[in-house]
């Protein structure tokens, strides 16, 4: 019998050096979009798609993460006290929204590590991986579609988008060998490629729904691109002994995990909340007029 995904892993070890300072006494992984970190929406996704079970792997310094997902006592006490119960309802509901558990990865080995501390909480499951990179934006959640993808074929499926080939050398990168509607199976993976060598523009986006045995391959997996041990490589292994697909994107992917995405999306995000959207628009269309700094008025 096929079973149910029901676990999902979510690495937040890394030590967020593209946006220090501010990362210096922060996690990357909470730093807002909005209002709501960063990770709240990647836990969302998860939780969308049916996952019952979250694990995040943590580092040193990544306190606030758990903080954030535990209940508030005095917090919630002031908000219903002054009255504030939507605000006490928002947040109360961050505490019930999965069971969430949390593992630390002692050393900074690598995704590949990161995904293999995961083990004993994932057992002889299939499971999902979602990276905090990366936020997507689609009317049915992304990783949904891709288990529907695992409950067709029964494989491992990884998220891939098309990129600039001048790009590839930033991504894991699939060679397809037959493509059907966005999904295609797996020829090779190579983890960034120069655009010379890249097999094509398929790049490897954070997410991934995958079968138990990349556990064995992770345990005596070798440190790769940039000393460490990475996943992409654990999964060229695994694509020889099975079955893999790539499902590509089709919806709009933020790469928050780096300065310039995370800006785009906290503008994307703004323009679509109807608090602030026209404010934020007004701004907008007063700096496309190169008025200069923008001051609001009376």
């Amino acid at each position: 019998m096929k079973q149910r995904i029901r676990k999902a892993i979510i690495p937040a070890a890394g030590l967020g050096t593209r946006f220090l300072p501010a990362t210096k006494a922060l996690p990357k992984e909470m730093l807002p979009i909005l209002n709501k970190p960063t990770i709240q929406y990647i836990v969302e996704e998860a939780v969308a798609s049916g996952i019952d079970d979250i694990l995040i792997v943590t580092g040193r310094g990544k306190r606030a993460i758990e903080d954030h997902f535990d209940s508030a006592f005095e917090l919630e006490v002031t908000l219903e006290h002054k009255g504030k119960l939507q605000l006490l309802e928002q947040v109360k509901s961050i505490n019930h929204m999965a069971n969430i558990h949390y593992i630390r990865q002692q050393e900074p080995l690598g995704l590949g590590h990161a995904v293999w501390c995961a083990q004993s909480f994932i057992g002889n499951e299939p499971f999902a991986v979602l990276l905090g990179d990366d936020i997507v934006v689609q009317s049915e959640p992304y990783l949904k579609q891709m288990l529907d993808v695992y409950e067709q074929t029964s494989s491992s499926v990884i998220a891939v988008q098309r990129v600039e080939m001048r790009d590839v050398a930033r991504y894991g990168v699939v060679a397809p060998i037959d493509s059907v509607d966005g999904l295609h199976t797996v020829g090779d993976l190579v983890e960034k490629p120069t655009p010379d060598e890249a097999p094509s523009n398929l790049a490897i986006i954070g997410r991934y729904v995958l079968t138990p045995d990349i556990f064995q391959i992770l345990s005596v997996q070798k440190p790769g691109t940039g000393g460490e041990i990475q996943l992409t490589d654990a999964l060229a292994e695994l694509n020889k002994k099975r079955r893999m697909f790539a499902y590509e994107l089709r919806g709009q992917r933020y790469d928050v995990g780096e300065v310039a995405g995370f800006v785009k999306a906290t503008i994307d995000f703004a323009l679509r909340d109807t608090t602030v959207q026209a404010e934020i628009w007004q701004y907008l269309q007063h700096v496309m007029e190169g008025m200069g700094p923008y001051e609001q008025h009376a």
